[in-house]
């Protein structure tokens, strides 16, 4: 602890007064009531004797001048007087000197005695007597004063990086914690923060929260103001056509951003390469220095389009002129789209082939069926325009054309295996080979089932047996026919089921003005309502077994009627039939008959004659015959 000085505040003001000659006692004190009137009621609280007014002021004066008044929370100078192994004494002309912890000077090692340091009364008199100081509080109440004081003139203030933090950096900045984010570090962006950490940088205060007593810095701000003039001069002197050096200051999925030195620049992905790329990371790298050609700009030149490619010869420019039509050549598959896809042959030289040349198949599919991105593939130049840069080319005239010889591998009648590739609403595609696809169209499918949609026949992938019923070569088209592989049934069926012949089978479905009858697999009849009556009068039920009658039969059509009511009424009609003849005959036996009367007249007569034994001779004669 420091010693006290001999002499207090307190003691020299008792000193000063004692040494002024005691003062007389007026008129006023040996009156009483005039006392009283004009006592000093002040004077007597504050303990003070009533002084000459000169004395006083000439006591004040020395005072302020030798004096600290410690009941003020100012800062004021002090000095080093002495260093202990834990504190610093420092004398602020006060009745003693007061103790601040060697700890508020860690950010100066070098403190000594006869330094000059701002501090701040903490306590005036501990319970010791002691005085108590703060060189810390000191510092953040002066670095308070000049932080508010830069962010009013925009002073530039030196500050020191002390870590990172989450968005930004911590900053010391005259004794007081800021912030800096990372976006106001640089104008470009950073990703290594831990470069600034224990760095001392330039800052500008831009903004103090004097609520919640936070402060924010930019290093940024200032390269802005140094940026902005150069920019100015850049801008003045753009033209197109001139070529610059940047520096990658950023890279998207759609271009990259050129820094020329305060002025940003785009190029766009296809200006980077003549080549097709899919990102600009596989030509630039961040920080990359380039040189770029300006290719255009907005009337204000915020906008600047750049170009990386157009320093080099186009490819096209650069093609052998003995590359020609019919020519075979290599390339990769860079693009694929549904009806094609990109080979490029050549930097920055592709070619397109469609899809219809990559197979002799007249079946058209995707692309994607016959190659892949990346693929290394042989094709041949079909058409080469080097004035409009534009190349077609095709695989499939690698592989001989399989419709040269169609005829003797598919001769009419011939009888092969296809693949089902896909359905039309007439028909299905049968593909025989690569190349060679036929059309069986929906009525040569079956004999017997009646076919809405090829779905319902078969599937796509199917194997099927066809028959080559045309060949059109110069047309390129080829007919099949499933069906004509098995004989045909109803030829059979013609003669099983003829007019009139009888079979027996149950109602399979009750239709729109009838039911059917399901005979066999192929064979479905129809039966009119008014032939679904049965011998009592009501009509079939479905499911209910009978006879029926086949009333008419078309091997053309397909068709097939049937009855059962013509069942039960042709053997009403057999029976009405029989029994007219029963009873014509029974008729004829009952009726006499004119040979019998003549008979009768001759018997009379023989009678009368006496003849009757000859007549009745003759009667048996006649009866006989």
């Amino acid at each position: 602890m420091a010693e006290k000085k001999e002499n207090t505040a307190e003691d020299q003001v008792t000193v000063e007064a004692t040494t002024v000659e005691a003062p007389q006692p007026s008129e006023a004190q040996k009156n009483p009531e005039k006392f009283l009137k004009e006592f000093n009621w002040h004077n007597y609280q504050e303990g003070i004797d009533e002084v000459d007014d000169k004395q006083l002021k000439e006591f004040e004066k020395l005072v302020e001048e030798n004096f600290v008044d410690t009941l003020d929370d100012e800062v004021v100078e002090g000095t080093v007087v002495h260093i202990s192994d834990r504190d610093a004494i420092i004398d602020i002309n006060a009745k003693s000197e007061g103790v601040i912890s060697l700890n508020e000077f860690r950010y100066n090692p070098n403190l000594k005695v006869g330094d000059k340091v701002e501090v701040l009364i903490d306590v005036r008199e501990d319970a010791t007597g002691q005085l108590v100081l703060s060189h810390r509080k000191a510092r953040v109440i002066k670095a308070w004063d000049r932080v508010n004081k830069a962010h009013e003139t925009g002073e530039i203030v030196n500050g020191f990086v002390k870590c990172r933090t989450k968005g930004g950096m911590i900053v010391d900045v005259f004794g007081i914690e800021a912030f800096l984010p990372g976006s106001q570090i640089d104008v470009k962006p950073i990703r290594d923060y831990d470069q600034y950490v224990n760095k001392t940088m330039e800052f500008k205060v831009v903004k103090i929260n004097h609520e919640f007593k936070n402060v924010v810095v930019s290093h940024k701000a200032l390269i802005e103001a140094d940026i902005e003039e150069q920019k100015k001069e850049i801008i003045g002197q753009l033209e197109k056509g001139q070529v610059l050096e940047g520096v990658v200051k950023n890279i998207t999925s759609y271009g990259v951003f050129i820094d020329l030195g305060g002025v940003d620049g785009l190029i766009h992905i296809t200006d980077l390469s003549w080549s097709r790329i899919n990102h600009p990371n596989e030509i630039v790298e961040l920080d990359q220095k380039l040189n770029v050609v300006i290719l255009d700009f907005d009337e204000d030149k915020s906008r600047i389009q750049l170009g990386l490619k157009q320093l080099t010869k186009h490819p096209w420019e650069a093609l052998a002129d003995s590359v020609k039509v019919g020519d075979k050549v290599k390339g990769k598959v860079v693009v694929i789209a549904d009806y094609g896809a990109f080979i490029e042959v050549a930097d920055g030289v592709e070619g397109l082939i469609h899809v219809s040349e990559m197979s002799w198949s007249t079946h058209l599919r995707s692309a994607q069926d016959f190659v892949s991105v990346g693929d290394e593939v042989e094709a041949v130049i079909l058409t080469l325009d080097r004035e409009d840069r534009k190349m077609s080319l095709g695989i499939k005239q690698l592989t001989p054309d399989p419709w040269t010889d169609i005829t003797s591998k598919y001769p009419l009648g011939s009888k092969h295996t296809g693949i089902v590739r896909n359905f039309t609403n007439f028909g299905v595609f049968v593909e025989l080979e690569e190349g060679i696809d036929g059309l069986i169209y929906i009525s040569d499918l079956s004999w017997t089932k009646k076919i809405k949609h090829p779905s319902e026949f078969c599937a796509v992938g199917d194997k099927l047996d066809v028959i080559v019923l045309e060949l059109d070569v110069e047309g390129r088209k080829l007919s099949l026919g499933h069906k004509q592989t098995t004989e045909n049934p109803w030829d059979k069926y013609e003669e099983e089921f003829a007019l009139n012949t009888t079979h027996k089978a149950a109602i399979s479905e009750i239709v729109d003005k009838g039911a059917t009858v399901q005979f066999n697999d192929d064979i479905t009849a129809f039966v009119p309502t008014r032939h679904l009556e049965k011998e009592d009068g009501s009509k079939l039920k479905k499911g209910e077994e009978a006879e029926f009658k086949i009333i008419e039969f078309s091997k053309e059509f397909k068709r097939v009627v049937a009855s059962h009511t013509a069942v039960f009424r042709a053997e009403e009609a057999k029976i009405v039939k029989q029994a007219a003849k029963k009873a014509e005959a029974a008729a004829a036996e009952a009726k006499p008959t004119l040979g019998d009367a003549n008979d009768a007249l001759q018997a009379l007569k023989d009678k009368m004659d006496g003849k009757t034994t000859k007549a009745k001779k003759s009667t048996k004669a006649k009866k006989s015959e």
